[in-house]
């Protein structure tokens, strides 16, 4: 997913709601300190080890309350930094500075933060073919965004939502009445979409199996068992180990030798990527 594109999945409304809800009717202290017209510099720099991610947001932002604003990136998307690198030199209007520093900030350190949680996972798990996916476990409004830092990270999407690809979860499988019967449901209401179906124990392996699933989700077992479940799927389907994954164990559950390892924290709960601006 590339700068452009999340333009058009609607980053520009993002952007221009989390202005009005920061600076409402002004920013009184920007204003009463800055006189109107007068021009600045200012610096972002990390402060922390990560990866970043949504540069170009940030420089959105900055856009947003100056048009004629100068922003001149010194690292792009997937680099990493490290504490007192430079990320950006912002030239504009002083006013417009100060306005944009915090909504350009929670971007940049949130998806940045985002980006420097999956490289970590994908570093762990190099070498062994794992694929490591997202999730659902978004951020009202910021899914398109979170999933771009993700894959600035190296990992990869799953699903965008619910209308792109089945995954029968123990809900979906309960009202249908079983493993099989919620894959029959599936494959009779939209045939050309793929068929993932969530497991929670070793029986309902191979009835997914034999059942058409096209992947198989394991959830919460152990990497002992996911490593079974592999061998008892053959290769028949894809396979996808999901909850309880953590930096400590996810090269365990990766030895196991699935296809894929999805992890709901790193959108839901990836610490911020710490970094500042200050004025020059």
């Amino acid at each position: 997913m590339s700068a452009p594109a999340l333009a058009d999945a609607g980053v520009a409304r993002l952007i221009e709601a989390a202005l009005a809800e920061d600076i409402g009717t002004g920013d009184v202290s920007g204003e009463a300190v800055a006189p109107d017209g007068h021009r600045s510099l200012a610096r972002i720099k990390a402060k922390a080890h990560g990866v970043v991610a949504a540069v170009r947001v940030a420089e959105a932002v900055f856009t947003a309350l100056d048009p004629d604003v100068d922003f001149e990136a010194d690292v792009m998307d997937g680099a990493t930094v490290a504490p007192g690198d430079h990320v950006a030199v912002i030239g504009g209007q002083a006013r417009a500075l100060l306005a944009a520093e915090r909504t350009a900030l929670n971007f940049l350190q949130h998806l940045s933060g985002i980006a420097t949680a999956t490289r970590q996972l994908v570093d762990a798990v190099a070498g062994t073919g794992v694929v490591i996916l997202d999730t659902r476990k978004t951020t009202p409004g910021l899914r398109a965004l979170e999933k771009y830092a993700v894959a600035v990270g190296g990992g990869q999407n799953h699903r965008q939502g619910l209308y792109d690809a089945y995954l029968l979860k123990d809900n979906h499988v309960r009202l249908a009445g079983g493993v099989r019967q919620a894959i029959e449901r599936a494959r009779a209401h939209r045939p050309g979409i793929p068929v993932e179906v969530e497991v929670s124990r070793m029986s309902e392996v191979e009835e997914a199996v034999t059942a058409g699933a096209d992947r198989v989700l394991l959830d919460n077992f152990t990497p002992t068992d996911a490593a079974q479940a592999v061998v008892l799927v053959g290769g028949r389907a894809k396979v996808e180990v999901s909850g309880g994954v953590t930096p400590g164990n996810i090269l365990a559950y990766a030895s196991a030798h699935p296809d894929y390892i999805s992890v709901g924290w790193i959108t839901h709960s990836a610490p911020a990527l710490d970094m500042s601006m200050k004025l020059l």
